[in-house]
Order: structure tokens, then sequence, then C-alpha cells
């Protein structure tokens, strides 16, 4: 079986809603953009609340990071805790930090409440470190979270080897809160609920103007027009046309995975055993999962799709065989591509350029708990108001400066990095 362009995670879910274009005009209570995580997690709050609410979709549900992404149901920030709180702050820091700490616990709840079936596990995730200086960074981030209450622990020696199956990792750190699930599965179950409690959904239609309408607003697709007194605005990376400014305010960025055909056997069985997700402390760093089937899937930054098969193959088959040699030779099935929408300081935005309309953007490669909590949180500012409603507080837009430059560089030097790696310069 040869490696092939496709996203396991579509494969692996089969059953998603179908929709169609919008037609025609509708009214409703609120008018949300983009039928990812995001935009399902508010549509469905709000729907709990007795809003109207209707999904506009460019696409198909899922089609952007939502369903691309790796599956790891993270906790907290990509950056450390503490410097969370030195960027933004103590009082606004410490709320996110609690916020995202805990925002785990809202995906798994909202799976059991819907019975979404998405092959959640919940053993937490493994934060890998590669070389002494990712393992000095890895226990001050544990004496951060642990000073917080967070139930994370370093693991190292025989316990670390025997978490993550590789003796190339000298410390791991262990986040309990976490875990993993099928991306384009959970975010198919948001749709599904959506739908079960009456959310009007519509895939095909991608928006072409936004106007305020009186004290609401009119946001208009190729084959209608939906008038609502609120908008949340949840494309994200895939934001798509000039009618919104929100795509100025991120640069993109791409992650490529590589999944194997299903592994058996014990040496199989070692890596990973506990059923953890794993990064690990590289800069360009690399991921590794397995799934409910047993594949292995590796990822790392970078646009995959702009690459040839033999490139991606080469890069995999280095990664597997530094971290897992005992498998010998892996069969690689397929490989995906998702865009990231990256903030220069590794910060997502909110925004309300207006009233009732509301933005987010920047979730920076952790689009699993952060769509499930901004969802949320859009859904309670928009039926009780009330910044507290928020994790963080609104910002003004602000364009990224040379955002094309710095995605060019991006890839330049992913690219570069991964080329070294399969050239065995670097890994």
């Amino acid at each position: 079986m040869s490696l092939r362009q496709e996203c396991l995670w579509e494969r692996l879910t089969p059953q998603r809603p179908s929709a169609e274009a919008l037609r025609g005009e509708l009214k409703v209570d609120v008018c949300v953009v983009g039928a990812g995580i995001t935009g399902l997690s508010a549509a469905l709050h709000l729907l709990e609340q007795g809003k109207t609410v209707c999904v506009l979709e460019a696409h198909e549900t899922g089609h952007g990071g939502s369903g691309r992404n790796v599956g790891l149901v993270n906790a907290g920030m990509w950056i450390a805790p503490d410097e969370v709180e030195r960027k933004l702050g103590a009082a606004v820091g410490g709320k996110l930090l609690a916020t995202m700490g805990a925002a785990p616990a809202l995906v798994f709840a909202l799976i059991d409440k819907y019975g979404i079936d998405c092959q959640a596990r919940r053993e937490g995730t493994l934060h890998m470190a590669h070389n002494a200086r990712g393992q000095a960074d890895l226990q001050s981030r544990c004496e951060q979270w642990q000073r917080r209450g967070a139930p994370v622990e370093l693991l190292t020696g025989a316990a670390c080897q025997q978490a993550t199956g590789t003796r190339r990792i000298a410390a791991a750190l262990l986040d309990r809160r976490a875990g993993t699930l099928n991306p384009m599965a959970y975010t198919s179950g948001l749709a599904r609920a959506v739908i079960g409690l009456g959310g009007r959904l519509f895939h095909h239609s991608p928006v072409t103007s936004l106007e305020r309408q009186g004290q609401g607003w009119c946001v208009i697709t190729q084959g209608g027009a939906v008038s609502a007194e609120q908008v949340v605005l949840a494309s994200n990376a895939y934001t798509e046309g000039e009618w919104s400014e929100l795509r100025r305010n991120f640069f993109p960025g791409f992650y490529y995975q590589v999944a194997s055909a299903p592994l058996q056997g014990e040496p199989a069985a070692g890596i990973l055993p506990g059923g953890q997700g794993a990064w690990d402390t590289r800069q360009v760093l690399s991921s590794i999962r397995r799934d409910a089937e047993g594949r292995l899937l590796l990822g790392s930054l970078g646009n995959g799709a702009a690459k040839p098969l033999w490139f991606l193959r080469a890069w995999a088959d280095r990664i597997q065989q530094h971290y897992f040699p005992q498998l010998g030779r892996v069969q690689w099935q397929s490989t995906w591509t998702g865009c990231i929408a990256f903030t220069p300081d590794h910060l997502m935005r909110l925004f309300e350029p207006a009233p009732g309309l509301l933005a987010v953007t920047g979730y920076n490669g952790r689009g699993v708990t952060t769509g499930s909590v901004v969802g949320k949180a859009f859904a309670d500012y928009l039926c009780q108001g009330g910044a507290q409603a928020l994790p963080m507080p609104v910002q003004p837009m602000r364009k990224v400066s040379v955002a094309g430059l710095r995605s060019g560089l991006y890839e330049a030097g992913f690219s570069l990095y991964h080329a070294g790696q399969c050239l065995r310069v670097v890994i």
C-alpha cells in the first residue's frame, strides 16, 4: 500500500453531517460563520440557552483545522504558564490559564453529554524532552503547573521509557488533564448536536459580505442572506475573501501528518502503551500518537501538501527509526496538511469590532480545546453579557506586519530542518 494524500480522520469518520447550501433569506438570533470546533461549540451553547442559530460553512463541516489536526486534547497554552502571566498580567493571565487548564474537562463533558463517538481517550499527554535543554524546560513547566495545582508529573528513567516506548527520551511531562480523540469525529458530533437542538447548518455557503442592518447584521452568501442580531466569526486560519479584516490579524502556517497502516505485535504495543498523545521539545517539533486501530501518526510543522510524497516518507522513516527502531520498516499509508493561525506572541486574540460582532483567531496549534472553550465563552457573552464570560479581554484588531514574509520564513525554516532530518544531518 503506497503513501497517498488523504486525511485519515475523514476516512475514519464516514458518517459526517450533510447540509444544503443556503438559498434565499433567513432570520435568526445569531449567525455563526465557520462549522469548525469554535463555531459549532458557540452554536451548541447558544442553542442550549434558547437562541435561534444558523451556521454558515464555506466548504463542509470540519473542512479546516478542526478536522485535520493531531487530535490532542491539550490543557493550557503553547507557552509556559509564567510567561502567559508575564505577557498578560497576573489577573488576566491567571484567569486564562485556569480556563485553559480546565479546557479538556469541557471537551470530555461535551462528548459525554451528546454521546459523541470520537475515540476519545483521557489518559493525558506527554511532552517529551529530546535533549538536556528540553528536559530543563519541562522541569520548569512542571514546577509552574504544580504551583497552580495541576496534576502534572515529570517522568524520568524507566518510567519515562515505559510511558513513551523509546530510549531516546530522558524525560517526559505527563499532563493527566489532557487526552486524545479523532478531531473530525468530534467536530461532526458537535454538528449533529447542533442540528439535534434545532440549529440550521449550511454547507458550501461562503460569506461574501457582512453589512450592518439597523441594530443587527446581514450576512450575505453567494446564494442567500441571513439577518441576525449577532454574528460570530469562527473561521480562524481558514478565513476566506476580502470581506473580513480577521485574516489580517494572524499569519498562516501549516502542519502535516503521516499515518502508518495499523501496527500489530509486541513492539508496536510498547509504543505509547498508555494511550497518550505526545510531542517533543524540538523547535521544529515532531508529534507522535497512536489511533484507535493502532496506527502510528507522526507530524511536524510545515506544508506537506507542497512536498513530494517520497520526501514525506523519508522524513517519517527518519523519525520512526530514531524513536522506535524496534518496529523495523513501517508502511506509511496516508498524509495530510492543515493550516494554523499563528500570532507573534503565540497568544490568541478575541475581537469585538462592533456591538454584536465577535471574532477570534490565533490558536497557534491548540484548536480542539481552545475552540471548544472560546465557542462556549462567546455564547455566554452574547446571552448573558459581561466581560467575565470571556477567557481574556477583547482587543482592537491590529494587522500582523509582514504576515506573508513571516509565513514564508517559517516555511523555509521548517523545510530546511526537515531536509536535514532526511539527510541525517540533524534529528
